[in-house]
């Protein structure tokens, strides 16, 4: 009986991706016909079209051609590997060359492998099903390193680089990108007068209705700090990011988390500043931090449990 490849993947229940890039469609044609099975395979046939492809599908792992017309494979490994959102995907060079030079020329540009033709199907499943592996371990470990170990969401290191990166997209798209900063109300208040256990279960459960209210699988929510937590809304306008708020402050006094000790009211409540900017050349993602904290701070000072926005023009 022919085993799957879903069986020995870190994530059975997911197809894991494969793009397949060789200017010659009866090549394409093989591999497709050989993954079809166990992968979502997507195809290109030009260097150009590999780098719009992997910019799209983000795979996990690329079988890569290195004679093309036009861009060749190394090109289109230079360029995967300088972009930051590609450049942790794994590349398997195949070629007809045999030259020691190309396979090291290969490996200093970041590739992972080689895979000589004629293709021999044997070969081709057992190294990817190796490279495919580690990738997927590797990914494993990254979301690990990038959770909070308290609340389960993104911690403060995922949400600067989220951040940044979206301030990348959005400033080559043009697009606005929002920031949601929350706060637990008195929650100093809350451990003295409940105790750190009962406070830590409070964080959890905030966090949770938190990441309940954002939808696309691109919005983050993270725990900034402390009591502190932010959503990263990227193609999101003011009024969309204010009604995500909304909904926050509603799902977590929805929680109906005792605190006799708040000013505000008896349940837990949070405060949350908005901030929305489309990225220009000229500012830093870090305005839009600022721009946020300083409607956090507006909202506390107004008497907390509230939300208040602001959306700034780029200079």
């Amino acid at each position: 009986m022919k085993q799957s490849m879903e069986t020995w993947l870190p994530h059975p229940h997911s197809r894991p991706k494969l793009l397949v890039v060789d200017d010659q469609p009866i090549n394409v044609r093989v591999l497709h016909e050989l993954f079809r099975e166990d992968f979502d395979v997507f195809m290109a046939t030009s260097g150009e079209q590999a780098i719009t492809v992997c910019q799209a599908q983000q795979p996990d792992l690329i079988l890569l051609d290195v004679v093309m017309e036009g861009m060749d494979g190394h090109e289109v490994c230079r360029r995967l590997k300088a972009d930051p959102a590609t450049q942790d995907i794994p590349i398997i060079f195949i070629t007809a060359q045999q030259q020691e030079s190309e396979e090291l020329l290969g490996l200093a540009l970041g590739a992972v492998d080689f895979i000589s033709k004629p293709i021999n199907p044997v070969i081709v499943k057992a190294r990817v099903r190796t490279h495919l592996t580690l990738k997927l371990q590797s990914d494993l470990l990254r979301t690990m390193a990038l959770m909070d170990g308290l609340t389960g969401v993104a911690n403060r290191r995922k949400f600067d680089e989220d951040i940044s990166a979206d301030w990348r997209v959005c400033l080559r798209e043009q697009k606005p990108l929002s920031l949601i900063l929350a706060d637990v109300d008195f929650f100093k208040r809350y451990n003295d007068r409940y105790g750190h256990q009962a406070g830590d279960g409070c964080l959890r459960a905030v966090a949770q209705a938190l990441a309940e209210t954002v939808r696309r699988p691109y919005d983050l929510v993270a725990r900034y700090g402390g009591e502190e937590f932010a959503c990263v809304l990227p193609n999101t306008d003011l009024s969309g990011a204010v009604e995500i708020a909304t909904r926050m402050q509603a799902g977590v006094r929805a929680l109906d988390i005792e605190h006799s000790a708040s000013d505000v009211d008896r349940v837990v409540t949070i405060s949350l500043g908005v901030a929305t900017l489309t990225p220009s050349a000229d500012l830093e993602f870090q305005a839009l931090i600022e721009a946020a904290d300083k409607q956090l701070y507006e909202a506390k000072s107004a008497g907390r449990g509230r939300v208040c926005s602001s959306s700034m023009a780029a200079s």
